[in-house]
């Protein structure tokens, strides 16, 4: 408990930053503007839902980079220079026009400059903060993209029944612009050497781990991410178009926004029962059925008959292995490669 008496400010930082960030933003948004979008000016579901995409993979690519200069730079200005340019880039998707390329251009803004306000940069800080609770730590700090969850897609709905489908973007907008980025700067930061628990430096207070290379080296990363890819894969795919996958169901949208809700549950409630399974217990050997979930939720998600009780529970069953996938990669990247250069291992 001392960690958390020393670390609690940074890790309540971390854990609305995280529900700002780029990280559960946009699958929460988009998933509810794509019918409205698709009304307004014919694009497929196919053709919206790859911004996200161009979003996604730009992020992905640049993870490496800006956990480098997390790295390098120290977290904190990492952090909040990204969470102010992600709210303001977030928010230029109100202007957009009757043209996909326009529109792709401005999801590939998001994921150049959003990648920062995601638990690449967050769980750098909190693995320095925390040792032996850092499962629940990390658990606790992730629960910020379940707040979004269950938050955001109602948040979304007012915006959109008050000034339509645009005016969800610089809505949800705030959320980085002015609750999470004045937070962060009164009080998330990395600790000082002698603040750190024990094992995380050597006698000259330098960080100890494995570089890049070196940790690519060893089979453990390549298992670990392909482990992750394969997740992200079947959690991804199903979670963007969930509003849609309950439509075709026959239910309307405010059911739909239930479900993502009930998504929310799912994440909220694997990210802190994995997190202390984790801190008791061989994490591989946790990892693996858990990482079964979806295609037992893709199986219940599929046709177009399913009763709601169904969806629900495929939902659950979904967010319940999106919620332990990201406490399996910050974990097991602090705790096998260690903080020398975690942020550009994570990445």
């Amino acid at each position: 408990m001392s960690e958390f008496s020393k670390g609690w400010k940074p890790l309540a930082a971390a854990l609305i930053g995280v529900a700002a960030g780029a990280s559960p933003l946009p699958f929460n948004v988009l998933p509810l503007v794509m019918g409205p979008i698709h009304a307004e000016y014919g694009w497929s579901f196919l053709q919206i839902s790859l911004g996200v995409t161009i979003f996604g993979i730009t992020a992905a690519l640049l993870a490496p980079y800006i956990g480098g200069l997390a790295d390098r730079h120290g977290v904190r200005p990492v952090t909040l220079i990204s969470l102010l340019i992600f709210g303001i880039a977030f928010s230029l998707l109100w202007f957009t026009p009757d043209n996909l390329m326009v529109f792709y251009g401005f999801w590939l803004l998001v994921g150049i400059v959003g990648i920062g306000s995601t638990p690449v940069t967050w769980s750098r800080a909190i693995s320095m903060w925390f040792y032996r609770r850092r499962g629940l730590a990390l658990g606790i700090m992730l629960l910020g993209t379940s707040l979004a969850g269950m938050a955001v897609p109602q948040l979304a709905r007012l915006a959109i029944d008050f000034g339509g489908w645009r005016f969800a973007f610089p809505a949800l907008a705030v959320l980085p612009l002015l609750v999470a980025l004045p937070l962060a700067f009164l009080w998330f930061r990395e600790p000082r050497a002698e603040e750190r628990p024990a094992g995380l430096s050597d006698a000259s207070g330098a960080l100890v781990g494995l570089t890049l290379g070196e940790a690519m080296r060893g089979y453990r990363f390549w298992v670990l991410f392909a482990s992750i890819l394969l997740v992200a894969f079947a959690y991804g795919g199903a979670h963007i178009h969930m509003a849609q996958i309950v439509a075709l169901h026959g239910f309307d949208p405010a059911v739909a926004a239930t479900v993502m809700s009930v998504v929310a549950i799912g994440i909220m409630s694997g990210r802190i029962l994995v997190g202390l399974a984790f801190d008791r217990w061989w994490a591989p050997g946790i990892a693996f059925p858990v990482l079964l979930l979806p295609a037992i939720a893709c199986w219940l998600l599929m046709g177009s008959s399913s009763t709601l009780p169904l969806l629900m529970a495929g939902g659950f069953l979904l967010g319940f292995a999106a919620g332990a996938e990201s406490d399996i990669i910050a974990f097991l990247a602090a705790r096998y490669f260690g903080m020398r250069q975690y942020g550009r291992i994570y990445g």
